[in-house]
């Protein structure tokens, strides 16, 4: 960039760590969407690295997004494991069967080496390209299922609730060893040129379970986890509500926090001021039916919410974008982003 402009990244660093960039970041999370600009079916698009990396620059070009993401799709962490991804032709694949049929096999697990997995060695591979395309003007934003959800996908979640509530004996082995390959999946992800990690953390939610069972099980695993890898992580809770654990989120050592519309956003602003960064919290699941006035609408009342004094992110709220949002609603998110959420934010206090 030149004449001094703020770049991309350097707008988004600011506003993870709590100051006032020029602007709001926005931030749309598109992954699948990649597919359709290269006019490729999903599960085609995410086979090859130099796809994902074409699809994300089009889409950067096309929509101009604050950040590009190096994310597949969930279920390719459980491919790792020796699982499968189901896909499907209109949204994001899914988890097949668990891989833990029995608690007792718990005890037997192995962490996957990253370099052994074909999966998770084509999104390295497209982070570099995508490194390599955009220089350091663009951040690159990368993803891991926390240790404590990842056991959703191993066991499927009624087992993981099982275990949970009934064997307690055996989750310590199951956070280790989870651990240990989410530490090794972050990092690799961030040498290979990610600039931030989004922390997948859905199960935490006091949507899933009570807040105390997350103080005694998930916050330890989520700090033990954060203080390894070498990237500021924002934890994404899914849609589930934050406030009831939000003193507990910030201990782990996540530098945000990704909202949903299950919450009150302006709420969530008071409770972590000086505390996290906070991402939201647009209605993916509604914006497929927004016109352009209730587009203007939204965007104004989060800025409104959570931009003033900086630390905001303008994005949607469950960190992942629909197939079905029509592209100009899409266009007009981001355009009403950055016409509403330049800094001085004073059309709040005349509004």
């Amino acid at each position: 960039m030149s004449g001094g402009e703020v770049t991309s990244l350097e707008r988004v660093k600011k506003a993870l760590s709590g100051a006032q960039p020029d602007r709001i970041p926005v931030v749309l999370p598109l992954t699948m969407h990649g597919a359709r600009e290269v006019g490729l079916p999903i599960r085609e698009y995410f086979a090859k690295p130099e796809n994902v990396a074409e699809g994300q620059l089009r889409l950067h070009r096309r929509y101009g997004s604050d950040a590009l993401t190096n994310f597949h799709y969930a279920a390719l962490e459980l491919e790792a494991w020796g699982g499968e991804a189901l896909f499907r032709e209109d949204g994001p694949a899914n988890a097949g069967a668990p891989l833990v049929r029995r608690l007792e096999e718990v005890a037997k697990l192995e962490p996957p080496k990253v370099a052994d997995c074909p999966c998770l060695g084509r999104v390295l591979e497209a982070t570099r390209m995508l490194r390599q395309r955009v220089g350091g003007d663009v951040p690159i934003l990368g993803l891991v299922v926390s240790p404590f959800s990842l056991p959703a996908l191993q066991l499927g979640f009624e087992r993981y609730l099982q275990l949970l509530c009934e064997r307690d004996d055996l989750l310590p082995r199951l956070l280790s060893v989870n651990e240990e390959y989410s530490v090794e999946w972050a990092n690799a992800q961030v040498a290979a040129g990610v600039d931030a990690i989004g922390y997948y953390d859905p199960v935490c939610s006091a949507t899933i379970i009570p807040p105390e069972m997350f103080r005694g099980t998930g916050q330890g695993a989520a700090e033990r986890t954060l203080s390894r890898i070498r990237a500021p992580a924002v934890t994404l809770v899914g849609a589930g509500r934050c406030l009831p654990i939000i003193d507990g989120l910030a201990r782990t050592g996540t530098r945000g926090l990704l909202v949903g519309p299950a919450e009150e956003l302006r709420e969530v602003k008071a409770a972590t001021s000086g505390k996290l960064a906070l991402l939201g919290d647009l209605n993916s699941v509604e914006m497929r039916r927004w016109d352009h006035a209730r587009v203007e609408a939204e965007v104004k009342r989060a800025i409104s919410a959570a931009g003033p004094g900086g630390g905001f992110i303008l994005c949607d709220g469950s960190g992942e974008v629909p197939w079905q949002v029509p592209e100009e609603v899409l266009l007009a998110i981001v355009e009403a982003g950055k016409r509403w959420g330049r800094y001085p934010l004073d059309w709040i206090e005349r509004a």
